[in-house]
């Protein structure tokens, strides 16, 4: 998959952005605070996945201006499409989303059809940060090999939120406890189907991860991924039927119902799993040292990659953001080895920081326009 050509207008501080993408690199260099980053991250929406920062989407229009829009062109090994995207400000901050000239109902069709992978320097979260941030991380990159997954994980997220409006309503005397009853036979449901599905891939990148860090660390270096069921126990994803883990989550969310009614949340299900990963048997995220932190971050977003293409038979296109600047030869050229075959955008400030054997087009960007564009050189300047 590639993108063949980008056009943007008011995200954030970009103004009338419009280039034509090599199919292979792409460097977008410039100072801090130009727009290097904006401009991925108005490539990235196009997937229906929200902003890799954690921001909102009312924060894609700049504050002195009413509207912004993204469109790209892609091409997969089946045909062309386009993909639009426009906002307009206003008190619901209303999108207007279009794949190839038809209006679509919100962002949800877009993740099957447009295959990304970003890496960005707050990648290190996922194993330094709460378990929220590693169930987050294998969600999306389960939902990209499985797009039905994201009606599951948003239909637990209604019930989860009704259930927990709930038990603050039966803590007030405002309803009656059976009530509970029949919200936790739905997410009994929804919740055996995300934890099979979190172990499963969990299960899959498990094994690409360890070759990936042997590589990296020279196989001085072991790195093991293991998926932390709240409700199941490690053999339960062996041996039960889809029948007997969801009466499995049912009984273990009655058993707490008591609890959860006296503190008006939910201490039960896949709201409470996590993914423990070691270097060596140890906790990378209570021991692991800043420079594994970062080589365990790398690896799980390239096993990601290679997952995406073995499940696909598509390359999905690769965003680099302020990331291969902290990185020795070794490490990008490792980089480089793997995603070599991806089409690949790299922002940078420096440009003598990527290798100077990698030719690509660079992008130059200052005060959010395109000031300069150079075909296939080198970045690196004497």
């Amino acid at each position: 998959m590639i993108i063949n050509h980008v056009k943007i207008q008011g995200f954030r501080n970009l103004e009338s952005v419009e280039f034509i993408p090599d199919e292979k690199y792409n460097i977008i260099a410039g100072r801090n605070a130009q727009g290097k980053t904006n401009l991925i991250e108005a490539m990235w929406i196009m997937s229906g996945c929200r902003s890799f920062r954690g921001s909102k989407e009312k924060d894609y229009i700049p504050i002195n201006d009413n509207k912004m829009s993204s469109e790209i062109n892609i091409t997969d090994s089946a045909r062309n499409q386009k993909i639009c995207f426009e906002m307009t400000k206003g008190t619901d901050c209303k999108k207007v989303i279009h794949l190839n000239g038809v209006k679509q109902k919100g962002t949800k069709p877009l993740f099957d059809v447009f295959k990304c992978i970003a890496f960005i320097p707050d990648d290190t979260e996922i194993v330094r940060g709460t378990p929220e941030k590693r169930r987050c991380f294998t969600d999306m990159a389960y939902s990209q090999i499985n797009p039905m997954a994201v009606s599951h994980l948003n239909r637990h997220n209604v019930i989860m939120n009704q259930r927990n409006a709930l038990l603050k309503e039966i803590m007030q005397g405002n309803a009656p406890p059976d009530l509970l009853e029949i919200i936790d036979q739905q997410e009994a449901r929804e919740g055996a189907y995300i934890s099979f599905m979190r172990n499963d891939y969990i299960r899959k990148i498990n094994k690409i991860c360890g070759r990936l860090y042997q590589e990296i660390s020279g196989g001085t270096e072991k790195l093991e991924l293991e998926y932390k069921s709240n409700v199941y126990k490690a053999e339960d994803f062996e041996k039960l039927s889809t029948k007997q883990a969801e009466d499995l989550y049912f009984k273990k969310l009655r058993e707490s119902a008591d609890y959860d009614i006296r503190t008006g949340t939910t201490h039960t299900g896949v709201n409470r799993d996590d993914v423990i990963i070691r270097i060596n048997g140890m906790s990378a995220k209570e021991y692991g040292s800043q420079g594994q932190v970062k080589s365990t971050a790398l690896v799980m977003k390239l096993a990601q990659a290679e997952i995406f293409m073995k499940k696909s038979k598509e390359s999905p296109v690769i965003f680099l953001d302020d990331v291969m600047g902290e990185l020795d030869e070794k490490r990008q050229k490792f980089i480089f080895g793997l995603i070599g075959d991806m089409q690949v955008f790299i922002t940078t400030c420096n440009e003598n920081a990527i290798l100077p054997e990698i030719k690509a087009k660079v992008i130059y960007i200052d005060g959010g326009k395109i000031t300069e564009e150079t075909e296939n050189v080198s970045a690196y300047r004497e």
